[in-house]
C-alpha cells in the first residue's frame, strides 16, 4: 500500500508540476485561449493510462501459466528500467525543469496551438505509463489489485493538491530533497521487482535455476506466514526462499543503482525550491 501511494505521489507530483508550468507560461503570455488544449492533452493522457492499466489487469487471463510468467517477468524488467531512468533523469534535471518545460511550450506555440495538446499529453502519459507499469509489477508480485489502485489513486490525488498549492503560491517544496528521498526508496523497491521478474522468467523456463534456492528463511520470516515478512514482501519484494539468480539480480542492481543515483542527486544544491509557478498579477486582475 505505502509503495503504491509513494509511486502515485511521486509521479503525480512530477506531472502536476509540469502541467502547472505549462498553464502558468500560457497565463503569463496572455494566451488563456489555449488552456482548453492543454486540458485536452491531459485528458487524453489520463484515458490512455487507464486503458493501459485495464489491458495489463485483464489481458493476461487468456494466457497459459508459462505465458503469464513470461509476460510478468518481461514487464517487471521494463518497469525497473523505466523507474531507474525516471529517478536518474529527475535527479539530473529537477532544478532546470521549469526552463525546459517553458522552452517546449514556446516551441509548441511557434508550431501552432495544437502542439500544446501533444506537449501536455506527453508530460502526463510518460508519468502515467511509468506509474501503471510499476504498480502492475508490484501488484503482480504481492497481489491485491484493488488496494494497490486505491493507494496509487490517493497518492495521485495528494500530488494534484500539492501541485495546485505550488501553482497558487501557497506552498514551496524542496524538490531536490523530495525526489532524492523518494528516488532512493524506489530504487530499493525496484530491486525487489527485478528479483521477482527474474523469478517469473525462471518459472517460465526462460532463465535457468528455478530450483536452485540460495537460502530459506521460511521457518522464521515467511512472507506469507508472518506480518513482518508480508510487510517486507510488499515494500521491497522480500522472499524467504529466493533463487541464487534472484539474489544476484537484487544485489547486482541495488548497489550500483543507489551509488549512481545518490552521486547524481547530491551534486545539486541540497535545498532546491519548487519552480515559481505562480501566474503574474494579470491573472488575478
Amino acid at each position: 500500500m505505502f509503495v503504491n501511494f509513494l509511486i502515485g505521489l511521486r509521479e503525480g507530483l512530477e506531472a502536476s508540476l509540469v502541467v502547472g508550468i505549462i498553464v502558468a507560461t500560457l497565463v503569463r503570455a496572455d494566451r488563456r485561449d489555449l488552456l482548453p488544449r492543454v486540458w485536452l492533452g491531459v485528458g487524453l493522457a489520463v484515458a490512455g493510462t487507464v486503458a493501459l492499466g485495464a489491458l495489463l489487469t485483464w489481458g493476461p487471463y487468456g494466457l497459459s501459466f508459462q505465458g503469464q510468467e513470461l509476460l510478468g517477468g518481461i514487464l517487471s524488467i521494463v518497469a525497473v528500467v523505466l523507474i531507474t531512468w525516471m529517478t536518474v533523469w529527475m535527479a539530473r534535471t529537477a532544478r532546470g525543469m521549469r526552463a525546459e518545460v517553458v522552452a517546449k511550450v514556446g516551441a509548441a506555440l511557434a508550431s501552432g496551438g495544437l502542439a500544446l495538446v501533444l506537449v501536455a499529453a506527453l508530460a502526463v502519459i510518460r508519468e502515467g505509463v511509468e506509474t501503471t507499469l510499476f504498480i502492475w509489477a508490484t501488484v503482480d508480485a504481492a497481489g491485491g489489485v484493488g488496494q494497490a489502485t486505491l493507494a496509487a489513486t490517493a497518492g495521485i490525488a495528494v500530488a494534484v493538491v500539492l501541485g495546485w498549492l505550488v501553482y497558487r503560491g501557497a506552498l514551496r517544496l524542496h524538490l531536490g530533497r523530495f525526489f532524492t528521498v523518494t528516488g532512493a526508496i524506489l530504487v530499493v523497491v525496484a530491486a525487489g521487482v527485478l528479483a521477482y521478474g527474474v523469478g517469473d522468467l525462471q518459472e517460465a523456463g526462460v532463465l535457468p535455476g528455478a530450483s536452485s534456492i540460495a537460502y530459506s528463511l521460511e521457518a522464521i520470516l515467511s512472507e506469507h506466514g508472518s506480518v513482518l515478512g508480508a510487510l517486507l514482501f510488499g515494500l521491497v519484494g522480500y522472499t524467504s526462499e529466493p533463487t541464487w539468480l534472484q539474489v544476484v539480480a537484487w544485489w547486482g542492481y541495488v548497489v550500483p543503482a543507489l551509488v549512481v543515483f545518490l552521486r547524481i542527486a547530491t551534486r545539486r544544491a541540497p535545498a532546491t525550491p519548487a519552480p515559481d509557478l505562480t501566474p503574474s498579477t494579470q491573472e488575478h486582475a
